[in-house]
């Protein structure tokens, strides 16, 4: 039976990552852009619906970044996704690309979004240049449920992730790496 749901769940992701591929592969580069530009104002809008202190730190905080993201784990976790990050003050949008692998006691696949807010210019200018976010979890998610809560800025910025979709039972460490994507800017 586990072997069974492993290998559904394998053959779904990349089914809908095929899919996706193929049909974001027609797309002209503003129309990508688009996509990603309204997917980042959608679940903005829902954070601040999750949360009302979030607007307010949206307000204060210099850029941004919206990433939404697959992952799937079956012990290995690994996922991916796209985003835009943002500089408030000069509207300048950088499109990025976001990987993540791990291992761990894990099983499932989850939708998710992540929204970085930026306490200052330096923190963003390093997110774009370098990216690299380092995590460890410990989680239970089920359905559409889900809004972690950020009190302070650390180190330069606040982390928001909202589950759009999916179960995932999971207890991993796992690394992501965030990149500037060369064929969307």
């Amino acid at each position: 039976m586990k072997r069974t749901l492993s290998a559904l769940c394998i053959v779904l992701l990349f089914a809908s990552v095929a899919g996706f591929a193929h049909e974001n592969h027609k797309r002209t580069l503003e129309e990508k852009q688009a996509g990603i530009d309204q997917m980042a104002e959608e679940t903005l809008q829902r954070l601040f619906q999750a949360s009302a202190v979030t607007e307010q730190q949206f307000d204060e905080a210099i850029g941004y970044a919206v990433f939404h993201n697959t992952k799937v784990a079956m012990l290995f976790t690994g996922g991916g996704g796209v985003g835009v990050a943002v500089n408030k003050e000069t509207g300048e949008r950088t499109y990025m690309k976001m990987g993540t692998a791990g291992i761990g006691l894990s099983l499932g696949a989850q939708v998710y979004d992540v929204i970085f807010l930026f306490q200052d210019k330096g923190a963003l200018q390093h997110f774009v240049r370098s990216g690299w976010e380092s995590e460890t979890q410990a989680s239970l998610v089920a359905g559409t449920m889900g809004a972690n809560a950020a009190s302070s800025f650390l180190r330069g910025k606040r982390i928001y992730q909202l589950t759009a979709s999916g179960v995932m039972a999971s207890a991993d460490i796992s690394g992501s790496k965030y990149w500037v994507s060369k064929k969307l800017n």
